[in-house]
């Protein structure tokens, strides 16, 4: 995303809040008689019944604004001037970036979700980020994790309050996430159509310290006529198809809105049409068409980062292995695939995934061995602190990586941070390959073959989702050998 000046560092890495007011689209009760909300349209029911100046005055409570919408057959996706804003018929996305207040429009979503389409529970609430660059920044409850924590469970307090996670080294790139846990849904939504719980699937690169030669394309000068959106808007489509972003999904399934920023920045959101004869993807969710994608660049030297979010959910089996193309039609990217395609175009120095999905039939947590939950300590003290929270998994140039167990975390009360450490027994002899370890080695393969080391491997089991975390750095080039030495 663009500052206005380059005065000033600018916080890229996001802030992430996705609320569910039901399992599932189909669950949500019908229309309310509210004049904010929309009539008899096709598609829009639930929150996408909500009229767009509603959400625009939420949004400037969080202090964003909305440069432009794509409305999709079963999403509306939001372009911020701070990153992006997704509206489905049962959960809200928005996901912003700088120093926006994201948390402060949470009582303004509840109220709107309650008096306008008539859903007064939250059924789940995911908040998470990455560690910020410069977290002395911040404002509000962002100001360290701890008071975000506070603020969220002040919030859920009449459900029981949720839980919070480090996932990675706290003296070092890690990621927070806070989760509530599933509530029941308002007596009128219709919970009898599906019956195979719901399925959630989340993929993002979090990439810092961008190749210059990769940074430099998306510093705009002074665009002409820059006062009129359309131009930023003409600069970022004509970008994305010379670096390649029109081709990390097929074109011909995409509708790619994109924004460059004055002098610099580049923000996108893309509705992805989901083919549902294509072999090359797993199974979607019922009556799931549309998935999305996100990219929002920082280029600036000292603080660069791009950050990349898809929820569709790709194979694990890499191309060479998948079923054949169809004639005439694009297949869509295996997960291998995709890694590879958003880090060609970026180059960064240093990037985290995560991959965040439901698993309604995972296995028990393991009888694990777990370190002490600790209370919370600020986003300083962790900057500070010698502790890892995490099983690393570090690979010496030219070494094999080694392959780190599955995780289950301890149950503690809310308000403490759930930390991982190693399982006692083989995690093979627990549990077969599933979904996350396989995007463990899709990350791997995607990675090692371009330079990258792996310096983090985190398998983490919550309650209903699974994650796997994965850090990578640039391997150095070693200097040419000295004659005589």
């Amino acid at each position: 995303m663009g500052a206005s000046d380059n005065i000033a560092p600018f916080e890229g890495p996001e802030k992430l809040l996705e609320i569910w007011f039901a399992p599932y689209a189909s669950a949500v009760p019908p229309v309310l008689d509210h004049p904010d909300a929309v009539h008899d349209v096709a598609g829009r029911v639930g929150l996408r019944a909500v009229k767009r100046h509603v959400w625009e005055d939420m949004l400037a409570i969080v202090k964003c604004k909305v440069l432009s919408v794509v409305e999709g057959a079963q999403i509306d996706a939001y372009l911020l001037s701070e990153s992006s804003f997704f509206v489905f018929p049962h959960k809200l996305i928005l996901k912003t970036c700088g120093t926006t207040l994201n948390l402060l429009g949470l009582p303004r979503i509840l109220a709107i979700a309650a008096n306008v389409c008539g859903m007064h529970k939250v059924w789940r609430c995911f908040y998470s980020r990455k560690s910020f660059m410069f977290p002395e920044r911040q404002s509000g409850p962002h100001r360290d994790w701890g008071a975000e924590v506070e603020y969220l469970d002040d919030i859920f307090k009449d459900s029981g309050g949720g839980a919070a996670y480090t996932v990675g080294k706290v003296n070092g790139d890690h990621w927070l996430l806070y989760m509530t846990t599933p509530h029941a849904p308002d007596a009128d939504m219709d919970m009898e159509e599906e019956d195979d719980g719901p399925e959630d699937y989340t993929i993002e690169l979090l990439m810092s310290d961008l190749a210059p030669e990769a940074r430099t394309p998306f510093f705009t000068g002074d665009l002409a006529g820059a006062e009129d959106v359309s131009v930023e808007q003409a600069h970022a489509q004509e970008l994305s198809k010379q670096l390649g972003i029109t081709n990390i999904f097929p074109a011909s399934a995409t509708t790619l809105d994109a924004y460059s920023f004055v002098p610099c920045g580049y923000s996108a959101n893309a509705l992805v049409t989901l083919p549902p004869d294509d072999t090359s993807l797993p199974h979607q969710p019922h009556h799931v068409e549309e998935g999305y994608y996100t990219i929002h660049v920082t280029p600036e030297e000292g603080w660069s980062y791009a950050s990349f979010e898809c929820n569709v959910q790709l194979s694990t089996t890499h191309a060479h292995n998948a079923p054949p193309k169809r004639k005439g039609k694009a297949r869509m990217p295996d997960l291998q695939t995709l890694v590879q395609r958003v880090v060609q175009v970026f180059q960064p120095g240093r990037l985290s995934l995560t991959l965040f999905v439901s698993a309604p039939d995972s296995p028990p947590p393991s009888p694990a061995s777990t370190s002490p939950s600790t209370p919370y300590a600020s986003e300083s003290e962790l900057s500070m602190s010698s502790s890892i929270s995490s099983l690393s998994s570090v690979e010496p140039d030219g070494e094999e990586p080694k392959e780190t167990p599955r995780v289950a975390p301890t149950t503690v009360a809310p308000g403490l941070v759930h930390t991982a450490s190693t399982l006692a027994l083989d995690a093979d002899e627990l549990y077969p390959e599933g979904q996350v370890e396989r995007a463990q080695r899709a990350f791997l393969q995607a990675l090692a073959a371009r330079g990258y080391r792996r310096t983090d491997k985190i398998n983490y089991e919550f309650g209903g989702y699974d994650l796997a975390f994965a850090s990578f750095e640039r391997k150095k080039t070693r200097p040419p050998a000295q004659n005589g030495a």
